[in-house]
């Protein structure tokens, strides 16, 4: 890596002594180790020499999404494209920047044209079916899931794909069941794809078949008895005791495994609302108001900063996952972000904030009333705290009023709220019903609650 460095590092743009293929070459691999500067320094070299050069311009594009800035990304592969028309991969990242930019139109097309010029590019068939179902195009999706498979029968990730699909758009038990069945097999094909096996669980216990499913969290512990994600599962589907709240390791390892799909997943696939529902709630509360330093608690890939920003003069975000975080950072919009645990973050900044968002954090929290003291003692005279939780209807209700369900979060009643808010010390509450997302075909039910800290 030094000697990369090295080359990277010289005055003449152009060195009459290096190839593009060696440039290239140098790139990727950087590119590959996550050294985005050296890898930056490669391809710029590569494109000194030759300035058309599709491939340095098509991954100098990647690493320009990579690090949030689309716009550049798109004219860069545009360049690309005017040197390699017909190079099926270069369509099919571009069409991927344009999902997750939320066009779907745009991407469709982008891999309508990869398969254009390389009918059995499975990889862009897998994703013109996310781009289908992103546009609500269910039958023509439900369709090129099916292509997927037939153009790449062993692929694992395309089984897991539709698994998704058919749990996500359940209509009847037939759907779940297929669904299963396209789960397992895409965690026999791909034994570390442990999102697959927990969802598998998921659908099981959601069939009914709660001894299959818990079985599936057994035999998982018997592999790696140390994963936080069976544990939690089990727990989840009745298996053993539920925890207080999920575990750190659990929340940090799961979404860490689906950073890079979790914008698409909720909000595409399952029409997440949790973020905009808790911003209009706020709104009523705060007005006009645009000078308040605000804390997005659970922050994710970034989903609320656009929503929490026009009333902020500092935005900040603390998640636990790494890579969640990294997504934010690209999505932009915060004056800092931390690696960090929500409560112990809450309670390490006493009086620090104006007002504390928690858009479905609090989902892998059971008893709230710690959580909820931290956020009181968090904000300043005349603050709020909003958040959204999971509803757990009053007739099914525990004594406690919190249930841990078989998706591996919990659901709480209006009166655990209720309690939990006046406990810490909230005296204006307001709390509302409202349907957070769709779930196997289903809306989840849950409340957006907001409550404001008194003078004192």
């Amino acid at each position: 890596m030094s000697a990369v460095r090295a080359t990277a590092a010289r005055d003449d743009p152009a060195d009459a002594g290096e190839t593009v293929d060696a440039l290239l070459q140098a790139a990727v691999a950087a590119h590959r180790d996550g050294d985005a500067a050296t890898a930056t320094a490669h391809y710029e070299r590569a494109l000194a020499h030759d300035p058309g050069q599709p491939d340095a311009l098509h991954f100098l594009g990647v690493m320009r999404h990579q690090a949030g800035d689309s716009e550049a990304a798109i004219a860069l592969i545009a360049r690309a494209l005017v040197r390699a028309p017909r190079h099926a991969d270069i369509h099919n990242n571009l069409g991927n920047i344009h999902k997750e930019w939320g066009d779907a139109v745009a991407a469709e097309a982008c891999y309508r044209r990869a398969l254009t010029f390389q009918p059995g590019h499975f990889t862009a068939v897998g994703n013109l079916a996310v781009a289908l179902e992103m546009q609500g195009r269910l039958d023509d999706a439900f369709r090129a899931y099916g292509l997927l498979l037939t153009v790449a029968p062993s692929y694992a990730h395309g089984y897991h794909l539709l698994g998704l699909f058919l749990r996500n758009h359940a209509r009847d038990p037939e759907h779940g069941r297929q669904a299963a069945a396209c789960l397992r097999r895409a965690w026999e094909l791909d034994p570390d794809n442990l999102r697959a096996l927990a969802a598998l669980g998921n659908v099981l216990y959601l069939l009914g078949e709660h001894d299959a499913a818990r079985q599936v969290y057994r035999d998982w512990l018997l592999r790696d008895p140390e994963s936080p994600l069976a544990r939690h599962m089990l727990a989840a589907c009745g298996g053993a005791e539920a925890p207080a709240r999920a575990g750190d390791a659990y929340v940090r390892s799961l979404f860490d495994s689906f950073a890079d799909s979790f914008d698409e997943q909720l909000l595409q696939h399952l029409d997440y609302r949790a973020p905009q529902l808790l911003a209009d709630a706020l709104g009523a509360a705060l007005g006009g108001r645009r000078d308040l330093d605000i804390l997005d608690a659970g922050c994710g890939t970034g989903l609320c900063a656009a929503l929490l920003r026009p009333w902020a003069r500092r935005l900040d975000g603390v998640d636990l996952s790494p890579g969640m975080l990294a997504r934010a950072r690209r999505r932009g919009g915060y004056d800092a972000l931390v690696e960090g645990e929500l409560t112990a973050h809450l309670e390490a900044h006493p009086g620090a904030f104006d007002v504390v968002a928690s858009a479905d954090t609090l989902v892998y929290f059971g008893d709230l009333r710690r959580v909820c003291a931290a956020a009181h003692a968090a904000l300043r005279a005349h603050g709020w705290f909003g958040f959204s939780v999971e509803a757990l209807e009053a007739g099914a209700a525990t004594a406690d009023g919190i249930e841990l369900g078989p998706s591996g979060r919990y659901r709480h009643t209006r009166a655990h709220l209720e309690t939990a808010l006046l406990a810490a010390g909230f005296g204006d509450q307001r709390i509302a019903p409202r349907d957070l997302r769709n779930e196997s075909g289903a809306p989840v039910h849950g409340w957006v609650a907001v409550a404001r800290r008194g003078a004192g």
